[in-house]
């Protein structure tokens, strides 16, 4: 059996497209998982749309000897890239090609050849998939370097419910990050960066929050202490409460309340705020 260290490399393979590439990288990557052991060098240059362009793909294909697989939907570009890889002697695959020809025989009606066509149409679908990983990466004060990118900032107390909101709200499209309030613990100087009209502060009532500790204490064994203790509880709320309006951060009150309405109320603070910024 070959392991990743025993890989050997193989001659590298550019993906050529007009759009960004995404569709025949994917395709690509996925024919590439079938085969073992083999790490494979792969190129994607996107936004391909003139003879040019394809001049300088073939020519740097050519000196590393290259596989050459395309996604082109212009017929004169495709046609382009076909022949002057053939003359140099390299492989080009087209991923495209066949079946649009197919196709285009089949309904009787010729192609639109408009590259990036299926991102545009599926852009909200696009928005929430890159939503949804930027929750996942910036989950509990991860990666807070980029904070910035941030739509939607997160504040609260461990189980105060940061990360499930995350996700929902991700799920909708807002690209959210979340940072956990612990006891002597400064924020990160990033969250400075931020406008604070896209920064909530999450609050919920001593005792759901103890309910949320205990049965988390339960479930990993965590030993008995301060985190689950009510007093101590009830001033860890306290501050993180006392940190919201001094920062004049907007603040959500999560206790009883469903995720859905939870993330409506943190829409309608920072969509609020930011429209009542703009106006002035």
């Amino acid at each position: 059996m070959t392991s990743a260290d025993d890989a050997q490399p193989i001659r590298p393979v550019y993906i050529v497209s007009g759009g960004v590439g995404a569709s025949g990288e994917l395709l690509t990557r996925t024919v590439l998982a079938q085969f073992a052991g083999i790490r494979t060098p792969l190129t994607v240059w996107p936004h391909t749309h003139d003879p040019r362009q394809i001049q300088e793909v073939v020519a740097r294909a050519a000196q590393e000897n290259a596989l050459i697989v395309h996604t082109l939907v212009k017929p004169d570009l495709r046609r382009r890239l076909i022949e002057e890889a053939a003359a140099v002697h390299l492989t080009s695959v087209d991923l495209v090609g066949p079946l649009m020809d197919h196709l285009a025989a089949t309904l009787q009606t010729e192609p639109l050849g408009q590259p990036g066509r299926y991102r545009t149409l599926f852009n909200s679908y696009f928005k929430r998939v890159e939503a949804i990983e930027f929750a996942v990466n910036h989950d509990d004060g991860k990666r807070v370097e980029d904070l910035i990118r941030a739509e939607i900032v997160l504040l609260g107390v461990s189980r105060v419910g940061k990360t499930p909101l995350s996700i929902y709200l991700s799920l909708q499209g807002w690209k959210v990050a979340n940072i956990p309030l612990v006891s002597e613990m400064p924020l990160p100087a990033e969250l400075a960066d931020v406008p604070r009209e896209r920064v909530v502060g999450l609050t919920i009532e001593p005792q759901q929050l103890l309910i949320h500790r205990r049965h988390r204490q339960r479930h990993l064994g965590i030993a008995e202490g301060a985190y689950a203790d009510r007093q101590a509880v009830v001033e860890e709320i306290r501050a993180a409460n006392h940190l919201f309006y001094s920062a004049g951060y907007a603040v959500v009150d999560i206790t009883d309340k469903p995720i859905e309405t939870s993330s409506e109320e943190v829409i309608a603070v920072v969509t609020g705020r930011l429209a009542a910024d703009t106006a002035l």
